[in-house]
């Protein structure tokens, strides 16, 4: 197995490193919110959210839309619109949605809106005058998957075959196609929005997620949206390179944050709450999903998202309730089929599992490539295991998560003090500002090495390594790996086993800019996986090496 480790485009938007840092907001804080100081403003869930709208009264429709929209058409303030059937917009049309409208999507004919590619949403709310999608039944009697949701369709990148796909659970047509070359592209504005009790199987298992994303460029503008009650994944992802603030992902049944296909945008200030009575009965239920695509393959480009201050709270509330029996609920980030997302300063508790690296591709996105990063995060130690792998590296994981990366599992969800995280009802409104002696109330940073390499978007990043490669791979007796070197370093390298244990040490000293050849001798070493690590002054950088005999 031959490793290049060269620069890699993740996520770059703006085509420079100011460009991209000038989306986060950096915080001391980790999680979603800040320490409160007692006003509305250190909360941005006051005013446009509702915790409740299974018991809200919205209104009869002032008018039904149950034709495609083919020119530009607004709804204006004042508006309760009722949605009957699948409606597209589309050849060009942008729809305009003022502050104020509430549109409920008919049950019966499973109303849906889809956004078509080239075409246009601009749904503005304010904080005081939220665009409302829901359910069409009345109070009472509302429940996940009442109808369709919000699908949006870009013409930016995805990994899929020829660049261009068919969104999942929509009958393959030109109105379903997704992806292009221009990840710049804009399909409008979607903020201060809920959606309410969407997620219907149009398909048997490609439901509908509450807002779904295909291949939405980077100059589309979404912040501020809460999707309730998804029958399916509040939010999912196929490629694109949008980027979002503040998303509320409140008693969803399957995923909340699922990620595919190439998707390489950017998200900060997110917040998931799970009620305990409902889940994916038919798969189960993670906080996050992501595939690099749906067989695993390193195809570009590649499952890249960047997730920062994300607060997620799973079936076990405060780590007390019992599950009902036959539950679904898993895992706070499943990552799997070669996916390389990165989450950091994030919170994440009451879920039964912590992280789960399914397969060897993905670990060595995280322990190997450094494509991976999951750095200043906390995951409550009453989550029954922090991280978990198919790929018999746990230790190693723990200890490049855990020690190296600066996370940790050893606090109870206690120590995280939330105002008021855990409501007797759960229909009564949460408050997961922290309080001043919350163990999250410091310890973020965006300033650390490996997110500056996500955020310029290098992987691998050497700076004086320019390039290193280990072969033959498998080894039988003897293994060689050529480092390449911008400008003359001191070099050191090490091979240890699979729990981190130092099996020798190779080469320490000084090596000459440009072609560096070092040979390993495998004789002695029983058949396994083995890490060669190569530390130069500003890096170290982990190759996998299989030792078959």
């Amino acid at each position: 197995m031959k490793k290049i480790y060269t620069l890699a485009l993740a996520g770059l938007i703006g085509g420079s490193l100011n460009a991209q840092t000038a989306f986060w907001t950096p915080t001391i804080y980790k999680g979603a919110f800040p320490v409160t100081d007692n006003t509305e403003a250190t909360d941005w869930t006051n005013g446009w959210t509702n915790f409740d709208p299974e018991n809200t009264a919205y209104g009869a429709p002032t008018m039904t839309v149950s034709a495609d929209i083919t020119s530009n058409t607004t709804w204006t303030t004042g508006t309760i619109v009722l949605l009957q059937n699948k409606i597209y917009v589309k050849n060009n049309a942008v729809l305009t949605i003022q502050a104020g409208v509430i549109i409920l999507g008919d049950k019966a004919t499973q109303g849906t809106l889809l956004i078509t590619k080239s075409s246009k949403i601009i749904a503005q709310g304010t904080s005081s005058n939220p665009i409302i999608f829901t359910s069409g039944e009345a109070a009472g009697s509302r429940a996940e998957g009442d109808w369709g949701g919000v699908v949006i369709l870009g013409n930016a990148k995805n990994n899929q075959p020829g660049g261009i796909a068919n969104i999942e659970g929509i009958v393959v047509s030109a109105e379903s196609e997704y992806g292009g070359t221009n990840d710049q592209d804009s399909s409008g504005v979607f903020s201060y929005v809920r959606i309410e009790f969407p997620g219907i199987a149009f398909i048997p298992n490609k439901e509908i997620n509450g807002l779904t994303f295909g291949s939405v460029g980077s100059k589309t503008k979404i912040d501020h949206v809460q999707v309730s009650f998804s029958g399916d994944d509040s939010y999912e992802w196929f490629g694109g390179t949008v980027d979002a603030k503040y998303l509320i992902a409140f008693r969803g049944t399957d995923d909340d944050f699922d990620t595919d296909y190439g998707f390489s945008g950017r998200i900060q200030f997110g917040l998931i709450v799970r009620d305990p009575d409902l889940f994916d009965a038919a798969g189960d239920s993670n906080g996050f999903e992501s595939d690099n695509d749906a067989t695993g393959t390193a195809n570009f480009p590649r499952t890249q998202a960047i997730f920062s201050n994300i607060t997620s709270i799973g079936p076990k509330r405060n780590g007390t309730v019992t599950l009902p029996v036959g539950e679904k609920f898993e895992r706070a980030f499943y990552i799997r089929r070669n996916s390389s997302i990165s989450v950091f300063n994030s919170i994440a508790a009451s879920w039964e599992k912590g992280i789960y690296l399914k397969d060897a591709g993905t670990v060595d996105n995280f322990a190997v490539n450094d494509s991976a990063v999951f750095a200043n995060n906390l995951i409550a130690s009453d989550i029954s295991k922090a991280i978990t792998t198919d790929a018999n590296a746990s230790l190693l994981m723990y200890s490049t998560i855990f020690s190296e990366d600066n996370s940790d599992s050893t606090k109870a969800t206690t120590a995280i003090a939330w105002v008021n995280g855990f409501p007797a009802a759960l229909s009564s409104t949460p408050d997961y500002r922290l309080d001043s002696s919350s163990i999250a109330a410091t310890g973020a940073s965006f300033t650390d090495n490996k997110f500056g390499n996500m955020v310029a978007g290098i992987t691998g990043g050497e700076n004086k390594i320019s390039g290193i490669n280990l072969y033959p791979n498998p080894i039988t007796n003897e293994a060689t790996v050529d480092v390449n070197l911008n400008e003359a370093s001191k070099i050191a390298i090490t091979v240890y086993d699979i729990t981190g244990k130092v099996i020798a040490n190779i080469f320490s000293g000084e090596m000459n800019s440009g072609s560096n050849t070092i040979k390993i001798d495998t004789s002695n070493l029983p058949s396994g996986i083995y890490y060669a690590s190569i530390i130069s002054e500003n890096s170290k950088k982990n190759l996998k090496m299989v030792v078959i005999k």
